[in-house]
């Protein structure tokens, strides 16, 4: 588990895509992923694994205010004991489509869309989802509908959540509607599965770092590099790029 509690946004990483973001007084959990290590057929001889457990039991994690949900459709975003803890949560933020086949809490969002949240202290923030592309052009058919989230409120900073995207054309859209963008969680683990022949399912590690320059990121906070087999690139590879970009600074990542 990596993250600082001395952040004006706390962000806690777990393994694999999943980050619990304290913002406002609101605890948001990225795409839960609970299971042991173990395979999970995808069909056609398709096959994901999971190499590493979650850091942290997801009874622990209790309260959980609200899941921002990438997308519901691959086992690495959500999980069979993701799943399970979804119906505990107030509310799931996610596609629209997700939201369909979730059903209890889960709200269908567009990108661009918005969703004002009563905080505790008595005050407002807002969630933002944003485009993202989980693949190379065109790969919607094969990879789903996909978003992520913006993070805002009066006089706090502004976080980024990417989800699995891979577009920095994207990214730049977000950018000019929110830069400079202070905490970005990006899933950097350049996977790649045999689906669309290997090519980039989320950035890549010199990607992420691009990201973060487009950005203007005071800090980033990689995800998604871990813990499952067709993660391509891992913390070495972030160092590194983040390092040849002159951004190191700005990588908040766990020790190996």
């Amino acid at each position: 588990m990596t993250g600082t509690h001395t952040e004006q946004t706390p962000v806690s990483v777990f393994g694999g895509p999943t980050a619990l973001i304290e913002y406002r007084g609101l605890r948001f959990l990225t795409d839960p992923t609970f299971d042991a290590p173990g395979e999970y057929p995808r069909g056609n001889g398709h096959v994901l694994t999971k190499t590493a457990p979650a850091a942290v039991d997801p009874a622990e994690l209790a309260p959980v205010d609200v899941v921002l949900l990438s997308h519901d459709q691959h086992p690495d975003n959500l999980d069979h004991s993701g799943r399970a803890l979804l119906a505990g949560i107030p509310l799931v933020l996610t596609t629209r489509g997700g939201a369909d086949r979730l059903g209890g809490t889960a709200r269908g969002l567009a990108p661009w869309d918005t969703v004002e949240l009563p905080c505790p202290d008595g005050g407002t923030l807002t969630v933002t989802a944003t485009p993202a592309q989980h693949g190379p052009e065109g790969c919607e058919p094969v990879t789903g509908e996909v978003i992520g989230f913006v993070l805002t409120a009066p006089d706090l900073p502004t976080v980024y959540v990417s989800g699995d995207n891979a577009s920095l054309d994207l990214v730049q859209q977000v950018a000019d509607r929110f830069a400079p963008v202070d905490t970005a969680v990006l899933f950097s683990g350049a996977a790649r599965t045999a689906l669309l022949d290997g090519a980039l399912l989320t950035l890549d590690s010199a990607q992420s770092a691009e990201a973060a320059t487009i950005l203007a990121a005071r800090r980033v906070v990689p995800v998604h590099f871990d813990s499952w087999g067709h993660f391509t690139e891992g913390r070495t590879h972030l160092v590194d790029a983040f390092t040849a970009a002159g951004l190191l600074d700005r990588l908040e990542i766990a020790a190996a």
